[in-house]
């Protein structure tokens, strides 16, 4: 599910590059309070340079980039995400579709005995790592009993209502896994009057752990999204907007020393600000100017190493911090985009989506200039609310959950037709996907039931 207040993203290899004289910064940096150096505006002679690196320059160079980086040399992100095969159309899993984070764990590894909630937690971690969720989201374990008790029935819903959570009590469940977070905004008082409220108590009255994936069932490879596009048959699927991957260092220092032992005696002293982590750096001598360095380092020692390279080093010379951006990680993301393998008409396509979804009714504007014998080529979906990720993609059919009046006019007038099939319509059916999934994880005494009681809260009438 996408909502309609997200900020859109950066080139994701663009980086910041700020040169500046040390003896101008120095006053500024080192008197009075600590600021981080990238604040500095005020300083005299200070001149920001923006440019953008190519893409496989900061992947070549391996030494100055964090192991736990994820970087692929052979997709630059100027181009458009890497395109695979695709199909889904059954609740099996296909293994070409599993997560790049997801590691095989037999039944048999639980064969016999009982789960606890962490054990779970971990599972379902490693279907869908919580940190491909958007920053705006509300995800991961939300409701945690006090007492623990082994998990031996799980119950899997799209929303959690009222009538989700009888059904919940009724099978004396131990576990809800609801798509959408119950529990969104910051809660300051917990009580009857709001019904939220109301189920969050319920929940921790009846010892019932509650739990929300959200964005990181649309990001990850092989989750919402590229259910909801497989309904239309195979196709090269692309991603609308790339999932970047977490980068602990986070700035590159680039500066000169006059020898190798002013080197070592400096290095030792930016392993302390960096908290004991090892930092990564190399150094060549270009001709008799002396050695010329490269510190990678995190955000939370930036300040204290531009602190201790002003102390130690030259003011004649300069310094240039780089900051480096997340890389992408490629099959992840929100929205997908679909060139299909074999086109179909657009009354062929809301039959198909019909048929996926298990509905019998869903709405459609036909795009400018279009009739429902007219050819589909291309899809673009976002399951939920998706006019934040659809807007602007060339396609021949959107496909999503809702959309506002004005952004179907929009979309209509540029000649794309659009299926829309009520907000929780365009995900729900992926529960029974996620079933499949989540039982092989499981012992056989852990019981997956996909809540009966769930259901769009529109209907025609």
């Amino acid at each position: 599910m996408r909502w309609e207040t997200e900020a859109g993203r950066g080139h994701p290899c663009s980086r910041h590059v700020l040169s500046y004289s040390w003896r101008n910064v120095f006053s500024c940096l080192v008197q009075g309070k600590r600021k981080s150096p990238l604040m500095l505006t005020g300083c005299r002679n200070l001149s920001w340079t923006f440019f953008s690196l190519t893409y496989r320059r900061p992947c070549a160079r391996r030494s100055f980039i964090s192991p736990t980086v994820l970087c692929s040399s052979n997709t630059p992100p100027s181009l458009p995400s890497p395109t695979y095969s695709h199909s889904f159309l059954t609740s099996r899993e296909n293994p070409s579709h599993s997560s790049v984070f997801t590691r095989s764990l037999s039944r048999s590894a639980h064969t016999s005995g009982l789960m606890e909630l962490k054990e779970v937690l971990q599972v379902l971690e490693q279907l869908a790592p919580l940190s491909l969720a958007e920053s705006w989201d509300n995800v991961g374990l939300l409701v945690e009993p006090s007492k623990s008790r082994p998990i031996k029935t799980i119950l899997l819903t799209n929303d959690l209502t009222d009538a989700v959570m009888e059904e919940a009590e009724t099978m004396d469940c131990d576990l809800i896994i609801s798509y959408h977070p119950p529990l969104f905004r910051p809660i300051k008082r917990l009580v009857q009057k709001d019904w939220k409220q109301r189920l969050a108590i319920r929940a921790v009255e009846a010892g019932i752990a509650l739990f929300s994936p959200h964005t990181s069932w649309d990001s990850v490879k092989g989750g919402v999204n590229d259910w909801l596009i497989g309904g239309l048959g195979r196709g090269q699927v692309s991603i609308l907007s790339q999932a970047l991957g977490a980068a602990f260092h986070s700035h590159k220092l680039e500066f000169m020393v006059g020898s190798t032992e002013e080197l070592n005696a400096v290095m030792e002293e930016l392993k302390a600000c960096d908290s004991g982590t090892t930092l990564q750096y190399s150094a060549s001598r270009p001709g008799s100017s002396g050695i010329h360095a490269r510190v990678i380092c995190s955000d939370s020692a930036l300040t204290p190493s531009v602190q201790t390279l002003l102390r130690r080093t030259a003011p004649s010379q300069s310094l240039s911090i780089l900051k480096l951006e997340k890389p992408p990680l490629p099959g992840h993301g929100q929205g997908r985009l679909s060139v299909l393998d074999q086109r179909v008409t657009v009354a062929e396509a809301v039959q198909k989506m019909k048929v996926h979804l298990g509905l019998t009714h869903i709405r459609l504007a036909l795009g400018s200039g279009q009739t429902l014998e007219s050819s589909v080529c291309s899809v673009a979906v976002c399951a939920g609310s998706g006019a934040s990720i659809l807007n602007g993609v060339k396609a021949d059919l959107y496909v999503t959950g809702e959309m506002s009046h004005h952004e179907v006019l929009d979309a209509v007038a540029k000649g794309t037709n659009v299926i829309l099939t009520d907000h929780s319509n365009s995900e729900r059916g992926f529960l029974s996907v996620f079933r499949e999934r989540l039982s092989v994880r499981l012992p056989e005494s852990v019981t997956l039931v996909v809540s009966k009681a769930d259901r769009d809260p529109l209907e025609v009438v």
